[in-house]
């Protein structure tokens, strides 16, 4: 059930330079709530590469003794375990899992979102963006962008959270911090693209879908699942 739900988003992504079907400046999504905080993360450990060669063919296992081994008694050592082929397996195996990366923590911050779907078709992506403007300069701006495979039903609101090493410090200057009775930033979140489940596109006018075009590539080829949301 899950790779059926699955499929049709990466379908979807796999075309990365649709024609929008609208560029109003009013979003389809409704941004309810939002916020940041510092979180610590556990990455898995990515599957070694390599495979393993097939096992040549010892007598033990030809059809006749292969079928007079289905009644030995609990604990008779398999054949195939002392042949060559056994031996070079299971170095192969220790080999493999002395390379594999363990599971590491990473420290970074949690964007979260609450959106309302105010249309009446479904929506199956969302791009969007939280923003982070230093009031005092107003051209400073740090933007963290998300990609999210989402299904939200019409007039349905979602929860959406995307993970980034990157926060919002890189955007104050000095003089704002050097003022203490002011906020260090003023934050906004942006809907940049909706894709709906018809194959229909919003899109915001001033958003371009090329300018993140090598980090769109890139989350296209990791592993998904139903309501993850990708760093751009």
């Amino acid at each position: 059930m899950k790779l059926i739900f699955v499929f049709p988003i990466l379908l979807t992504l796999l075309i990365p330079y649709q024609a929008p079907s609208s560029n109003s400046q009013s979003s389809p999504l409704t941004v309810v709530s939002f916020k940041w905080t510092r979180t610590r993360r556990t990455v898995d450990a990515p599957e070694a590469e390599g495979t393993i060669p097939a096992r040549a063919m010892i007598p033990q296992n030809r059809n006749f003794a292969r079928n007079a081994r289905i009644n030995d008694p609990a604990g008779v050592r398999d054949p195939n375990a002392d042949s060559l082929d056994g031996r070079s397996e299971a170095l192969e195996k220790t080999v493999r899992e002395s390379r594999a990366t363990k599971p590491k923590s990473t420290d970074g911050f949690s964007y979260r979102i609450k959106v309302q779907n105010a249309g009446s078709k479904v929506v199956e992506i969302v791009f969007w963006e939280y923003q982070f403007h230093d009031p005092a300069d107003p051209s400073l701006v740090a933007r963290r962008q998300f990609l999210c495979g989402v299904s939200i039903p019409a007039e349905k609101g979602k929860e959406l959270e995307g993970f980034s090493l990157a926060g919002p410090s890189d955007v104050v200057n000095v003089s704002t911090l050097a003022n203490k009775s002011a906020n260090p930033f003023v934050e906004k979140v942006l809907i940049n693209r909706v894709e709906y489940a018809d194959g229909t596109i919003w899109q915001r006018k001033d958003w371009n879908l090329g300018e993140v075009k090598v980090s769109y590539d890139r989350v296209l080829r990791e592993q998904w699942t139903p309501g993850m949301c990708k760093g751009l």
